[in-house]
């Protein structure tokens, strides 16, 4: 119904409309035109995102502790100790559909990159995320980048950032090869697998067997070192990746008369008081080996031969940042720390129930500062620990029941990574701790999804990205099932998207796979330059001018044989074929 003519006094006054109903109409009807900014309440984003449990050891103590004062002296402890540490926070990533085993970040801790038993890599721009679209940009398969082995894939052990440029990062899968990729997902380098048939190890290229650790130069971005299980570690130049630069054969005096053992993890840290670099890598015999970081090759600079229980995998190895510390967490369920300047015996060991079995790439890390280390526990609890005792300062649920495998304390946002065995990758943070990364997602507002939106790419307000939200629950499952039931939701008969402004990606078959493309051919297989020449102009470029000494066949000139069958004109006939014989 319409009223021309008459004012909102007017027409309010003929239908006898209350003023609740005024106020009402008032809210529904617009105010102006235009796309209007609905304003985004960060501080009750980053509410949502609170831990209900922060410190699950001191809760138990408290609940069983009755001589406290007051409840106010209790509740200002544990405010002091959520503040101490970025972990009262936390936002979860479920991007994976097999175990997380490997997180790292650029220097700047904007782009995250995770890997899996999946054997992929995920790509994470943390600055162009938002409450509802956290998700990954950019999925990597290491193999399929290869046309020649697209139908390859093995596990991602570890994918390390460099610590100086965040231009490109390495990936350690399971197959002697260490891959150099971009920070946008492109491979740049594959670098050479050895001989296997050669029984000296020495006078191979590359590595004969699996690899199972690298590790970055701490102050040469050109320069990185990896762990294999053929017993060797491997000084790598990034620009050349047909050798590498040293070998260092490891031999094992526990292993018998082969002496051959399998190196498990390794790392390359600064040495104490700034004295160049150091390298210290762990073996499957138990053993922990330190060398110079620049030399000697041919003999280390310490060794431990019983640091851990013999045929145990030791998983993780950090050192400090000044170099003087060395903590390892063994597959004989320790954790040992060690002083590189007295390298004999452990300065403190602690028990601590191992995963290295059954996730082999399981990790310990220094804090920035080395005032902490922190691991994870097959019980997906997150253990913050006093280097000096060894004794946990925090122990936080994360993931409970399922293990965590991978943790990283990033220095400059002050956030920590962790990565479990259900695929969940977890940023815990800490608003008045923590800078960047988590925060910047919390200050957008949420992405509101279109009606012919793919559910693939964007995903409610309620499930993922909030703490104490279930997965099971609403949350990715019941957003990949409703795309399982509609596969073709925002998209036309043809298959392309309804959205004129997302581009149509065809759909990669496997012959686009096997089939190498020009950069490949021209990057990977020798002399390919010369297929677009011709064969003929390609020979008469060496043929000698007139008067000109013939260098390549000149030598055969003397020693040719004198031709003793007649030569026939091109006019005169050639005899008849001989008859056949009856």
């Amino acid at each position: 119904m319409s009223f021309p003519g008459l004012s909102w006094y007017d027409i309010s006054q003929i239908m006898d409309i209350s003023a609740n109903d005024e106020e009402a109409m008032r809210q529904f009807m617009p105010t102006s035109f235009g796309k209007q900014d609905a304003g985004v309440d960060v501080a009750a984003q980053i509410e949502r995102c609170r831990r209900p449990i922060v410190d699950e050891r001191k809760q138990a103590a408290t609940k069983d502790d009755s001589d406290k004062d007051s409840d106010d002296d209790s509740d200002s402890d544990d405010d002091e100790d959520e503040d101490e540490y970025p972990v009262s926070h936390e936002l979860l990533l479920k991007t994976h559909d097999r175990p997380v085993t490997t997180i790292t970040l650029d220097p700047s801790g904007s782009r995250l990159v995770t890997g899996s038993t999946d054997c992929t890599l995920k790509l994470h721009d943390l600055a162009s995320l938002t409450p509802t679209t956290i998700r990954a940009f950019k999925t990597v398969d290491p193999f399929q980048t290869k046309p020649s082995a697209a139908a390859e894939s093995h596990a991602i052990h570890q994918v390390l950032f460099s610590r100086l440029s965040g231009s490109q990062f390495l990936v350690i899968t399971a197959n002697p090869q260490a891959r150099l990729f971009t920070r946008d997902g492109d491979m740049e380098a594959e670098y050479v697998k050895g001989d296997m048939y050669l029984r000296d190890k020495l006078n191979t290229k590359g590595h004969t067997s699996e690899v199972t650790s690298a590790a970055w130069h701490p102050t040469d971005r050109e320069k990185f070192v990896t762990a294999g299980t053929d017993s060797t570690i491997r000084v790598w130049d990034v620009n050349k990746r047909m050798k590498q630069e040293q070998v260092v054969v490891h031999k094992s005096r526990a292993a018998g008369s082969a002496g051959v053992t399998r190196m498990t993890t390794i790392a390359w840290g600064t040495a104490p008081e700034g004295n160049g670099s150091m390298i210290v890598s762990a073996a499957l015999d138990g053993s922990l080996v330190m060398w110079g970081g620049e030399g000697p090759w041919h003999r280390s600079a310490g060794e431990i031969r019983d640091a851990h229980a013999n045929n145990t995998w030791t998983s993780g190895l950090d050192i400090s940042a000044d170099g003087r510390l060395v903590i390892t967490r063994g597959g004989d369920d320790t954790i040992k720390l060690w002083d590189t300047r007295k390298f004999k015996t452990p300065v403190n060991t602690t028990s601590h129930p191992s995963t290295s079995s059954q996730y082999p790439t399981s990790n310990i890390k220094f804090s920035p500062n080395a005032s902490s280390v922190i691991t994870g526990s097959e019980t997906g609890h997150l253990h913050i620990l006093n280097p000096a005792t060894l004794r946990p300062e925090l122990v936080t649920p994360v993931t409970p029941g399922s293990p965590l495998i991978t943790v990283e304390w990033h220095p400059k946002i002050n956030q920590i990574f962790t990565g479990s065995a259900n695929g969940q990758t977890t940023i815990l943070f800490n608003p008045k701790l923590s800078t960047a990364g988590a925060l910047t997602i919390l200050s957008k507002a949420p992405k509101k999804r279109h009606l012919d939106d793919d559910p693939n790419f964007t995903t409610d307000m309620d499930p993922l990205g909030m703490a104490g939200d279930g997965v099971g629950a609403g949350g990715a499952a019941a957003t990949n099932s409703f795309s399982a039931r509609h596969p073709t939701i925002g998209l036309t008969a043809s298959g392309k998207s309804r959205d004129p402004r997302r581009p149509h990606i065809p759909a990669t078959t496997p012959f686009a796979k096997n089939t190498p493309d020009e950069k490949y051919v021209r990057d990977h297989i020798e002399l390919s330059s010369m297929r677009d020449e011709d064969p003929r102009e390609a020979l008469l470029k060496y043929a000698p001018k007139e008067g000109e000494k013939n260098v390549f066949t000149g030598a055969w000139d003397k020693t040719q044989p004198k031709t003793i069958y007649k030569d026939y004109d091109s006019d005169e006939d050639e005899p008849d074929a001989k008859r056949a014989k009856r």
